[in-house]
């Protein structure tokens, strides 16, 4: 412990955001970092717990009590060295990750846990301010042959445990850039592509090689990679969006989440949005249903676009304000949380149903919504109706999409769809293959999809070499 009384003598303080009404006005990132003086007071308020929790809150299991030891005494390169060997991609992770890590803190205990997920960000920022994040080819190589489907943090992990093994490893991504669902989902504005681009730089100079525009089970057929490597990974994601079959739902001004938020992302990369129609909520009312961070990002996005105005729609009940800390600690507490794009000037509703969507001339106007109890029941005579010229449809994903290349494979699923693989060898039911990520696990958090990658590496490794010193 760097300052036994440091949790007794300093106050929590975390990262501020830019006003609203400046950081509307464009895409970039807007949280204000804090000084180094104030990261190492902060990493001094880390009591070293005989049980750290948030080991086991961090997916990653990161070891966050001694890197806010080294942070606190001022040796940041050894808090960076640290911090890589449990995640390959802090600066992902310091940025979007919820940090289940500080639910999990001692201190949140009485509401002020360690700003743990300001303090990663910190390290690695400064990583790659001083240039020490570097390129880390292999000693030697083993002259075995990886595929790996999908570069998104699953996809992304994977390949780069395995390239730092020996291994030569092929990343095949659909869309023209690497990245998945961190570049065409999260907006810029939460994170901007240059973390993304400087990774994809690092393990160009490690020697992984990618193949953009390469639909696998489309454009190459999963069998030639099967033959052609000696493992294949898939780390695609859980693409498969749940829809709302409601009349209606026809109508020109309904969509997807995942329709509406890439082409932002493109247009701010200065990529072509290709064939498609252009979706933009500028000058018009905006309804969003479904209230988690995929809802939040259409909200911030649509403000930014300059909608009239924004509404999000939630089927759940409201979540308490305060979560009861002798019940839910050290684990992942229900609460109502407001996220900055909420923040910017969205309405929020919760436990209601859209029963139809109206509109005229094939174009949708308004939507006929119904207030549900507890047991998700309407509620006679709650009927209501809200103006709409935009609807986003950001419910959740109901695993990766099958056809084509999971079709084709016919590879065992579980009762949910995904691909069925445990979390010991991530091995499907094909031989040579093995699943991570949101196509193993189903929809979840970039933390989870690094660690799965991690491991699924670690697992392939061990399968061609009958031995693996990656570690898990």
């Amino acid at each position: 412990m760097g300052k036994v009384t440091g949790f007794l003598e300093i106050d929590r303080q975390d990262r501020r955001y830019a006003p609203a009404a400046d950081r509307v006005r464009n895409y970039r990132e807007f949280v204000i970092p804090l000084s180094e003086a104030a990261n190492r007071d902060q990493a001094a308020r880390c009591m070293d717990c005989g049980i750290p929790y948030c080991h086991n809150g961090c997916p990653v299991n990161n070891q966050i009590p001694d890197w806010n030891d080294l942070v606190y005494n001022g040796d940041w390169k050894e808090a960076l060295r640290n911090l890589h060997s449990t995640n390959n991609f802090p600066e992902f992770t310091g940025r979007i990750c919820p940090a289940p890590c500080e639910a999990a803190c001692t201190l949140n205990i009485i509401d002020s846990p360690v700003t743990i997920k300001t303090i990663e960000c910190a390290i690695i920022d400064r990583g790659f301010a001083e240039g020490w994040v570097k390129p880390e080819p292999p000693a030697k190589e083993t002259g075995r042959s990886v595929a790996v489907i999908g570069s998104g943090p699953a996809g992304l992990a994977c390949a780069q445990q395995l390239r730092r093994a020996g291994h030569e490893v092929h990343l095949y991504e659909k869309n023209a850039t690497p990245g998945g669902l961190l570049r065409y989902g999260i907006p810029d504005f939460k994170m901007e592509k240059t973390h993304i681009a400087r990774r994809v730089a690092q393990m160009e100079a490690e020697g992984v090689v990618f193949h953009c525009n390469v639909h696998v089970g489309v454009e190459l057929e999963i069998a030639e990679l099967l033959e052609r490597h000696d493992a294949v990974a898939l780390a695609g994601g859980a693409e498969k969006p749940r829809d709302l079959p409601i009349p209606g739902r026809d109508l020109d001004g309904v969509h997807f989440a995942m329709e509406f938020l890439p082409q932002q992302n493109r247009r701010v990369s200065d990529e072509p949005l290709g064939n498609v129609m252009p979706i933009l909520a500028g000058g018009k009312h905006v309804i969003v249903i479904g209230g988690g961070d995929t809802g939040s990002d259409c909200i911030g996005t649509s403000i930014r676009q300059g909608a009239l105005s924004v509404t999000q729609l939630e089927i759940m009940p409201k979540p308490p304000v305060h979560e009861d800390k002798m019940l839910t600690w050290p684990n992942w507490p229900l609460k109502l949380r407001t996220s900055s794009s909420q923040e910017e000037g969205a309405e929020r509703d919760f436990s209601v149903m859209t029963q139809k969507f109206e509109g005229r001339d094939g174009k949708v106007e308004a939507l006929h919504c119904i207030r549900v109890d507890a047991k998700m029941q309407p509620i006679e005579g709650s009927e209501f109706v809200l103006k709409a010229d935009l609807v986003l449809l950001a419910m959740g994903f109901l695993g990766p999409v099958q056809d084509g290349m999971i079709e084709t494979l016919g590879v065992d699923l579980d009762q949910r769809g995904n691909v069925l693989a445990d979390t010991n060898a991530y091995r499907s039911s094909r031989d040579k293959v093995f699943a991570c990520g949101d196509m193993r696990r189903g929809q979840s958090l970039v933390v989870w999809a690094i660690r799965e990658g991690r491991q699924c590496a670690r697992s392939i490794d061990k399968h061609l070499m009958g031995e693996t010193n990656l570690p898990r």
